[in-house]
């Protein structure tokens, strides 16, 4: 019987794939979820998904409806993973966005526990896991940084959950969606909540009083945000910059519609905000 193993964005996804079929297990599925659960709001998530959605307009762009459909495609994931019989296996590094998914599917598979299985990726499986640890203060992983040869030698790894473990993992589920937080952090194994504005000041640290490409200061926000086991993306850093545009403490120059605009754009502290 064919084996689903469950993970956390598109480029772990792909690397999955390919260190599936170097195994010899084409047979195997891939199911890979999208939407990264460690910023934006959780309530209501598994059942109406329009706050969430609302969210992902604001950051990325598109229509409403658009995302409503998108992240009702997400949820159906989860009722096919918990309507099947197949043993399942999901891959997480140390992030919060992907303890998150580990605990979502926990949540959904918890009446059939002796389907979930689980592969653990940290620092410690990093082909040079010193220079890793230079670049990340908190030494988060996830698991779409490792290649696909790493993910192959950990494919016997896959051990099964316990019952009390999962159990626990469906309820800190439970807990982070009732937090309802801006952002999650992953602290000892626990999730604290953060605010965006963690983030923006970030933003105006980097953005400086002369014009500089936006770019660059969503880079240093990306490489910078390196506490709590929090990914910060490109895009997200990119949209504190536009809110923050719009609340005016930053000034824009250039497009600023989507991110491919953004490769264009400059931006700068206003005035007004540099001396507050």
């Amino acid at each position: 019987m064919r084996t689903l193993h469950v993970t956390q964005g598109g480029s772990a996804a792909a690397s999955l794939r390919i260190a599936l079929s170097a195994a010899g297990r084409d047979h195997d599925t891939v199911i890979e979820l999208l939407d990264d659960l460690a910023v934006g709001p959780l309530r209501g998530v598994d059942d109406a998904p329009d706050a969430r959605a609302a969210f992902w307009e604001r950051v990325i762009g598109d229509t409403l409806p658009v995302w409503i459909a998108r992240l009702a495609a997400e949820r159906a994931k989860f009722d096919a993973l918990a309507a099947g019989s197949e043993q399942v296996v999901i891959w997480h590094g140390q992030s919060a966005a992907d303890q998150l998914m580990l605990r979502r599917v926990a949540y959904h598979l918890r009446s059939a526990p002796q389907r979930l299985n689980e592969v653990r990726l940290s620092i410690a499986d990093m082909d040079d896991p010193r220079a890793w640890a230079s670049v990340r203060a908190d030494q988060a992983t996830a698991t779409g940084i490792f290649p696909p040869e790493r993910l192959r030698a950990k494919l016997a790894e896959a051990a099964p959950i316990s019952v009390l473990r999962i159990s626990r993992l469906a309820l800190e589920w439970l807990e982070a969606r009732q937090a309802n937080a801006e952002l999650r952090y992953l602290v000892s194994n626990t999730f604290k909540s953060g605010l965006y504005t963690d983030l923006d000041a970030l933003v105006l640290e980097h953005a400086g009083s002369e014009w500089r490409p936006a770019a660059r200061v969503a880079g240093a926000v990306t490489a910078l945000a390196d506490r709590g086991q929090l990914f910060v993306s490109d895009t997200v850093a990119f949209w504190r910059c536009r809110e923050l545009a719009a609340a005016g403490r930053l000034e824009l120059r250039g497009d600023a519609r989507s991110i491919e605009h953004w490769r264009t754009a400059t931006l700068r502290v206003a005035p007004a905000a540099a001396h507050r």
